[in-house]
């Protein structure tokens, strides 16, 4: 895995240097726009609407449009703002983890600790499992403000960023209004039903069998040629990997000198104060490095199963696999390698 973002955790005066992972990753089937006559790839043009001109990505800037005025937003704009250029993880508070509804969390990321940091990593992934409790924090990722929650998953923390408390719809639905009555029998019926499905959730039970007919189908297209030899189109792309943070203060004293400053102030400081009272400084450098590319891998299906495919899925039915036969249709080769994906942080909207 590949660092995507590194940084420091903050509490008072202590000082946690780590490093940020995607936690999860898609696991779907690439498919790409094809011209069904020939099979050439269809793609997207970044046309500007006055000159008629395509506009490569450095020169392509963001906007606010209010339906009268547009305001042209730059890269040096968007990177001059605070919150962007913090490189911290600053603990708001620590709160119960039952408090957290479900539907807040968005996307998880693991934390790697700095390999200076392990002891003070250890230490606060302790306290949060011991006192069973969730740290809310703020940090900045790709040119937004974050709300996240910091717990903890076996023996590593894990950034759960928020949704904000307006980004979350309300269920107003007129039909819930009207509270039906419910006999007791009704409900002792469906209690027995519902023990009846019981059991523990194990996620390894479970396959994507959308995913995995399409593959099945993907293979036998291959066996019987039905195919087109396409060149690689695809290049490697650079990735900015930022590096910083380091522990510069005794962890003990700062654990003591954070506790006896909360002790003595209502509260607890501001934000401003607790930056500046910790002496962690954020390395900003960035160095270059080629995104490695990922090869799509699937198991090699038999030609005798592939005609006989049953029908599971709308893709696997055998009508289906012999209209595929016919030259009239024709698909990408899907052993293709496909595109690496370009760092959020540098992507460009048109």
């Amino acid at each position: 895995m590949r660092a995507i973002w590194t940084g420091a955790i903050t509490f008072g005066l202590v000082n946690v240097p780590v490093k940020v992972y995607s936690a999860t990753e898609d696991h779907d089937v690439q498919l790409h726009q094809v011209h069904d006559a020939d099979g050439g790839r269809i793609r997207y043009q970044r046309r500007c609407e006055i000159d008629g001109k395509i506009i490569p990505y450095e020169h392509i800037s963001k906007a606010y449009d209010d339906g009268e005025r547009t305001v042209v937003l730059t890269a040096e704009d968007l990177a001059s703002l605070p919150a962007e250029r913090s490189r911290e993880i600053d603990v708001v508070e620590f709160v119960p983890n039952d408090q957290l509804d479900p539907i807040m969390f968005d996307k998880s990321y693991y934390l790697e600790p700095d390999s200076k940091s392990l002891k003070a990593y250890e230490l606060l992934r302790r306290t949060l499992e011991d006192s069973e409790r969730t740290a809310v924090v703020n940090f900045a990722l790709r040119q937004k403000s974050r709300l996240a929650a910091l717990r903890v998953r076996g023996n590593v923390l894990m950034l759960q960023t928020l949704l904000w408390n307006d980004e979350v719809r309300e269920a107003a639905f007129p039909a819930l209004e009207e509270r039906p009555r419910v006999s007791q029998r009704e409900l002792d019926l469906s209690a027995a039903l519902m023990e009846s499905f019981a059991g523990d959730f194990e996620p390894e039970k479970f396959s994507d069998e959308y995913q995995d007919e399409l593959r099945k189908l993907i293979e036998a297209k291959l066996e019987q040629g039905d195919a087109i030899d396409t060149a690689e189109t695809f290049g490697e792309e650079e990735e900015s990997k930022r590096s910083g943070g380091g522990e510069v203060i005794d962890l003990m004293e700062a654990l003591q000198r954070s506790v006896e400053r909360s002790r003595g102030t209502s509260g607890g400081g501001s934000e401003g104060s607790r930056r500046k009272a910790g002496d962690a400084s954020a390395d900003d450098s960035t160095e270059k490095a080629p995104a490695k590319k990922s090869a799509a891998k699937s198991s090699t299906a038999k030609s005798s199963t592939a005609k006989s495919s049953t029908g599971k899925s709308s893709t696997g039915k055998s009508s289906t696999a012999k209209t595929s036969a016919a030259t009239k249709r024709t698909t990408d080769k899907e052993s293709a390698k496909p595109a690496a994906k370009k760092p959020a942080a540098k992507k460009k909207s048109a």
